[in-house]
């Protein structure tokens, strides 16, 4: 179970996951950087109309010169 299961998104929280979608982070990463499931980070992005997909972006964590 995670820390936040069940408590109420506040406003930082939903700026922090518009962020992190922004950032190409995977689904499963932003639930454990911020304490929640995967299926409420789900969830609250379709809510607020926030995509989680990786539109023609490198993928989190790569490297460029590799």
């Amino acid at each position: 179970m995670a820390k936040n299961d069940g408590k109420h998104w506040s406003q930082v929280e939903v700026s922090r996951l518009r962020s992190l979608a922004r950032g190409n982070t995977p689904t499963r990463v932003i639930g454990i950087k911020m304490g929640r499931t995967p299926e409420a980070v789900q969830s609250k992005a379709s809510e607020q109309k926030i995509s989680l997909d990786p539109h023609n972006r490198s993928p989190y964590g790569s490297r460029k010169g590799r």
